[in-house]
Parts: structure tokens; sequence; C-alpha cells
């Protein structure tokens, strides 16, 4: 029965991780880096790393600790950047173009956290001469879409209420430009005018979220008698939770176009220790407060001061566009941050791989686990800000429209590659294990469309339970077919 083909599954799982041996350092050096999407599968083998400051033996006998505190300190750099620069930034990108929230998290929010992806991206076409394997789109997808949603709504004290329309538009951009990149791999092989599709896509994307606000309106009014649990469900929002700068006058499904604020930062939801509202900023006497105003909690006193070196490095480098006098240096603020993202992720990433070699786990595993839970640490840290302050639609559109941004970061490098530089055949792929990759991504993006219904079209505790479970089993179905226990995937090391 069921049981006994889990009681067989477990030990075969355990005793492939025990007698799994990582192979040796020069095998290991001649490998292609399976990293074109930093935040998944096959990331960044240690060959493509500085060698560390320990050698295998010393983190054996305890060294490993050190690279574990180095991890937990990245986090906290991370988070650090986000909250009192990137976000910021954001906020007055959005005011200056009158983006609506989940326009901005689907867009510049995005794209700036998704940074890492991008650099990366260029490092595995043009450097390390890297392929897609079936980790890498799965576990970005995966965790992406289900294990952020989850942090959302475990690590969120408020109730934020979903829009249909923004996760609807989001989801079904991601599943077209994954069916696109997945058709584009299944022959092996990428050529320009596929490569080119790819940003047509996304071109397409943006052109929609241009439109956003009439594209909403006419939908709604076309299939306004289709949709009446929204429009319930929309008019319950509006009662219970308005969203500051949130206009309703034309009904409760039509959203004003032109918004001064996106509601990032504001004061109503207990979150005034750490952003002032930047609405009405020329009305406002005092100027922000100091980064280096020390927190009034004991435990936020002694993050403070262990955090009191990044904060320093960040005010000598990035201009706080909080400030009146930055305030017009918000696209510098908004560049610099996401630079230091990619360069904080990478030292992240480059900790967990060691990481992960020295505890033994096969690069696959650790792709779909740690490395694509690491490398997505400014997409989760930017969704969990703004779902704590009450913006679920802005926190949805970052999740998914970064996987959206990521299918961009495969496209212009390969057309780069195949349109300008390597113009005499196309790029050759690894396509294993498609079939597989393309029914995990369309149910995870099914899943967590349906979670959101069910749950009444807010992210709450029970939202974040739902998407975590829902995680665990395509993660652990993932790793089973990765190590070959499951399905006709030969247990492979990740690059090869």
């Amino acid at each position: 029965g069921a049981g006994g083909r889990r009681r067989t599954v477990l030990p075969l799982l355990l005793l492939s991780l025990a007698a799994w041996q990582p192979p040796p350092r020069g095998a290991r050096a001649q490998r292609l880096a399976a990293d074109v999407e930093n935040r998944t599968g096959c990331v960044l083998s240690s060959s493509e790393f500085p060698e560390g400051f320990f050698t295998p033996q010393e983190r054996k006998d305890g060294g490993i600790v050190i690279y574990f505190l180095i991890i937990l300190y990245m986090f906290l750099a991370v988070s650090i950047v986000c909250d009192d620069y990137f976000l910021p930034s954001l906020e007055i990108i959005s005011e200056c173009l009158g983006l609506s929230q989940d326009v901005a998290g689907a867009t510049f929010m995005a794209a700036g956290s998704s940074a890492p992806e991008l650099v990366t991206a260029f490092l595995g076409v043009f450097v390390t001469k890297g392929d897609i394997g079936v980790s890498t789109i799965l576990g970005s997808a995966i965790y992406n879409l289900l294990g952020i949603s989850a942090a959302c709504g475990l690590l969120s004290s408020v109730v934020s209420r979903l829009s249909c329309w923004p996760l609807f538009r989001d989801c079904l951009a991601y599943t077209v430009s994954a069916a696109a990149v997945l058709a584009m791999i299944s022959d092996n092989r990428i050529y320009w005018y596929e490569s080119a599709s790819l940003l047509l896509i996304y071109g397409c994307y943006i052109l929609v979220l241009c439109f956003d606000i009439k594209i909403n309106q006419y939908l709604m009014k076309k299939f306004s008698p289709c949709c009446t649990c929204f429009t319930k469900t929309m008019e319950e929002n509006a009662e219970q939770q308005p969203l500051v700068g949130w206009r309703e006058e034309g009904g409760p499904l039509i959203r004003q176009q032109s918004r001064t604020d996106s509601g990032i930062f504001q004061d109503d939801l207990n979150y005034s220790q750490l952003s002032s509202s930047l609405h009405g900023l020329d009305e406002i006497s005092e100027d922000h407060p100091s980064v280096f105003t020390m927190p009034e909690a004991d435990m936020k006193r002694i993050l403070w001061v262990l955090s009191l070196p990044i904060i320093t490095i960040l005010y000598l480098t990035i201009p706080d566009c909080r400030k009146q006098f930055w305030r017009n240096w918000f696209m510098v603020t908004f560049l610099i941050s996401a630079a230091w993202i990619s360069a904080i992720t990478y030292v992240l990433v480059w900790m967990v791989t060691i990481a992960g070699e020295t505890l033994g786990i096969p690069e696959s595993v650790m792709g779909l686990t740690l490395l694509a839970a690491g490398t997505s640490v400014p997409d989760t840290v930017a969704s969990v800000l703004v779902a704590r302050k009450g913006n679920g639609d802005m926190a949805m559109s970052n999740i998914v429209g970064s996987n959206v941004f990521d299918m961009l970061c495969l496209g212009i490098p390969w057309f780069i590659r195949t349109a300008f530089i390597n113009t005499s055949g196309p790029i050759e792929v690894n396509s294993s294990g498609l079939t597989y990759t393309a029914i995990s991504l369309i149910c995870s993006v099914v899943f967590i469309f349906l979670a959101v219904h069910l749950n009444g079209w807010k992210i709450d505790k029970k939202f974040g339970t739902i998407s975590l479970v829902l995680y665990l089993v395509f993660t652990i179905l993932s790793i089973l077919y990765e190590l070959g226990i499951i399905g006709n995937n030969p247990t492979r090391v990740c690059g090869n």
C-alpha cells in the first residue's frame, strides 16, 4: 500500500545521501557550472568560487560554524539594504510614475531583487558556458511561488488583502514565459529568434502593465457576471482594510490610475520604528531619523550593534533617499542598492555552497533546497517586508513578477550571444527532465492561485501553512526525482 511504498522510499533516500561521495577536486574543476539562473538547481559549484578560508578538514572539525554565522550575517545585511534603501527608493519611483503597488512589485521591485539572477545569467552564458538542468527552473519556480508565499503568510502579523486581476495577470505571464522557455530547450538548442521571442514576451508583459488600469476595468466590466465571488471579495476588502493611497471612487474593482503613493511605508501598521511615510514628504518638517539611531527594544539593540559595520558601509556608499537632501537621487539609490544585493547574495551562495559540500549534500539536492532559498533571499525579504505592512498585492506581484523577470534573465544573454557574438550556431543546453519540469511549473502556478482563492483572497497564517506544505511536497518529490528514486531520471551530479 501507500504506507509500504513510503517506508521503502525513505530508506532509499537516506542510503543515497549516505552513499554519495563528492567527486575529486580535479574532476569538479573540469565540470561545466550549470548556473544560468542564479537562484536554483545547478548553482555555481565551488570551482567557480574562491576556495574559502578553511581546508575541508578544518571545516569538518568545527570551522563550518563560521560559515553558518556568515550566512546569518548576510541575511541581516540583505534585510538592512532592502528596508533602509531599496524599498524607500522603490516608493519614490512608484510615486513619480504613479504606479500601483502590484505594478511596482512586478517591475522595479522584481528587477531589483532579481539583479543577482541577471548578473549570474551573463556569467553562465559567457564565462562558465553552463546550461540549464531540471533543478534550475524547478527549484526557482517552486521556492518563489510557494516558499516565499509561505514566508509572507507565516512571518506577517497583518492580514493582507489581495486583488484578483494582478495575481491572474502575473500568473498568466509567468505560465506563458515558462512554456516558451520549455519549448525552446526541448531540442537542446537555443537560436537567436527563440531568445528574441523571450524578450518580446517580456515586452508585451510590460505593455500590459502600462495599460493595467484600463485593461482591469475592461475585463471586470466584461466578465463581472462570471466574477461575482471576486466582486464580493473586493467589496469586503474595501470595507475591512482599504489600502492607503487607494481611492475606490469608481467601485471596488476599479483603481485610480493616478496615485501619488503606493503605500509601502505607512505608520498605521505598528511599523513606524523602521520607516516613515514618504507621502507628502515636503509637508513633513522633520527629516527622516538617522540610521545610527539606536532602537529602544533590547533585542533590536543587540541586532543594531551587530549590524553597525553593515549600516556604516551602506551609509557611506548609498544616498539615503528618505532624507530631503538625497530625495532626487532615488534612482542612484535603487541601482546601488541592487548592486549591493547582488554582492551580498554572491557571498551568501558561496558560503551555502561550501557548507553543503562539507555536509556531503549532492549539488542537485542543494540547488532545490538551500541554494534555491539562499539565492532568493532578496525576494523573500522584500516580499515579507511589504506583506507585514499589509500590501499583499505588491508582495504577490513581486513573487510572480520576479519569476517572469528570470525568464528575461535567460533571454538577454542568450540573445546577445546568438545574435552578436557567436552567430555561427545555436547555444547547446541540457533539457533532461523536461516533462517533469513542465508539469511541476504548471502545478505550482495552479496550486498557488487555488490556495489564494480558497483562502478568501488574503494572505494570513492559514495561507502560509498551506503554501509551506505544498512547498515541502514539491521539494521532496523533486529531490527523489533528482536522485533517480522516482521517474526515469538517472542519478547525476549537477552540471554533468
